[in-house]
């Protein structure tokens, strides 16, 4: 299943909130709703859900994680050994 994102900068807000949320869709649901309570004030219930759901979008940089040339950052060099 695709990840999905969801970003508190999409959304007014008068805390300015700057959170993005990134996983699967249940995942940034739950995560989301959590935040939403708990930060911003909103009542649990279906109306905040839909309204979360409906703020998902596809999360870009998954894509770029699979892209050729860009998976783990190459290893720091180890800067321990003198010369």
């Amino acid at each position: 299943m695709p990840r999905k994102m969801i970003d508190c900068r999409d959304q007014p807000s008068e805390s300015n909130c700057t959170l993005t949320i990134a996983g699967e869709p249940d995942e940034v649901l739950r995560a989301a709703t959590q935040h939403a309570i708990s930060v911003h004030g909103h009542q649990d219930g279906p109306e905040l859900r839909e309204g979360l759901r409906a703020a998902l979008k596809d999360d870009p940089s998954a894509d770029a994680a699979r892209m050729p040339g860009r998976g783990a950052p190459a290893a720091s060099p180890d800067l321990s050994a003198r010369h």
